[in-house]
């Protein structure tokens, strides 16, 4: 029968586990149960208080914003690209990923800002309802239009013909 001090190794306490970086996620809110849902969204508000200080977003983004569906998607997709940008992807090529992601912010900003919630949080309008036949209509559209029934051809098919043509001459 073989003994701990057979194999020193044994002696030793196991070494602990390599620290990994977690992968990046993916949030879909429609895809998340309810409790995940609720778990998400206090995370995300505690990044959005801290981008609204940081990037002083106080007048263009509206306390509200977590009602609003689309800028609650614009600013996951800000929360999830910060993430993988300070704490994922360290690859080649990635040298400015931190500035990118700073003018990604930049760009959002016209698209933060809710007009209607400045006195207070308004409900958007409810989408209107669809107009009568617009199922027909857009079935036959695909059914009919050239943009969906002409075969398939890439735009630059004749280029690319030209340059193998000029590569490979024929003898």
């Amino acid at each position: 029968m073989a003994e701990a001090r057979d194999n020193p190794a044994d002696l030793w306490p196991a070494p602990p586990p390599a620290k990994s970086t977690p992968e990046p996620r993916r949030w879909v809110w429609s895809a998340m149960s309810p409790p995940e849902r609720r778990a998400r969204l206090r995370e995300l508000r505690v990044w959005v208080d801290w981008l609204r200080y940081t990037a002083e977003l106080h007048n263009e983004l509206a306390p509200c914003w977590y009602r609003h569906r689309w800028v609650k998607e614009l600013l996951t997709a800000l929360y999830l690209g910060w993430l993988r940008t300070y704490e994922g992807d360290k690859s080649p090529g990635r040298e400015l990923a931190e500035a990118e992601w700073i003018n990604t912010v930049h760009a959002f900003k016209p698209y933060l800002k809710l007009s209607a919630c400045i006195g207070g949080h308004e409900e958007p309008p409810p989408p209107p309802p669809p107009a009568p036949g617009a199922d027909e209509e857009f079935e036959m559209y695909l059914a009919t239009s050239p943009d969906t029934t002409d075969p398939a051809r890439h735009p630059a098919e004749a280029e690319v013909m030209r340059m193998t043509a000029e590569l490979d001459p024929p003898l």
